[in-house]
């Protein structure tokens, strides 16, 4: 069982000064160090891929959304059991600003991490970290093969099929869209846009 991770008192004021902005070679250099299956790198280029398509809709940084969807499982294959609070230690080792560590362990809130999504960058990440999965495991089903031609009726069908990737926590996308303030199917179209961007990264341009 992963253990809850507080949050410390002087994590909060750290500055951004402090530290270097990490730039997407430098998050990926760090995600190859810790990460050699297959899947879980797909995965997080299918984060990074979506965080930069909302990071666009929100006008906000979007190198910097795309960063922390890269690493935000940094220390899930070689530290299961530590999933998060492992990756607060390695990222705050390599001086990652807290900005940035905060929301990669805030992606585990309520699971394996007592730190809520408070941005929108945050509560983006929370949002479509389980989506992703859905929807990558709805389009590898379809005679396509491929998330191009995806369609957020086709997501919603395997939706309702609680025996469809079971391992998807479907209250916690819920969660995430309202606290985005959206609704789920808009959640699900953008998730599939920002999918699409990385289609040939992430093995679901299939046979299109």
């Amino acid at each position: 069982m992963n253990e809850f991770i507080p949050l410390e008192k002087n994590d909060a004021s750290r500055s951004l000064s402090s530290y270097f902005i990490p730039s997407r070679d430098d998050a990926l250099e760090m995600l190859r160090r810790y990460n050699t299956s297959d899947s879980l790198i797909r995965h997080a280029f299918a984060v990074e891929g979506v965080m930069g398509h909302f990071a666009d809709r929100f006008g906000e940084d979007r190198e910097k959304w795309q960063v922390i969807g890269l690493v935000h499982d940094l220390d899930y294959e070689l530290y299961p059991d530590q999933h998060c609070s492992k990756s607060k230690e390695i990222l705050q080792a390599h001086g990652w600003p807290w900005e940035y560590v905060r929301a990669v362990v805030s992606h585990g809130w309520g699971i394996c991490s007592d730190i809520e999504p408070e941005s929108i960058l945050e509560k983006t990440l929370y949002a479509v970290d389980e989506l992703t999965g859905l929807i990558a495991s709805t389009a590898l089903m379809r005679p396509s093969a491929s998330v191009l031609d995806l369609t957020v009726k086709s997501v919603n069908k395997k939706w309702k099929d609680k025996r469809f990737a079971a391992g998807v926590d479907r209250s916690i996308i819920e969660r995430g869209a309202k606290m985005m303030g959206i609704e789920k199917n808009e959640l699900v179209t953008e998730t599939i846009m920002g999918m699409r961007d990385v289609a040939e990264a992430i093995g679901l341009r299939g046979n299109l």
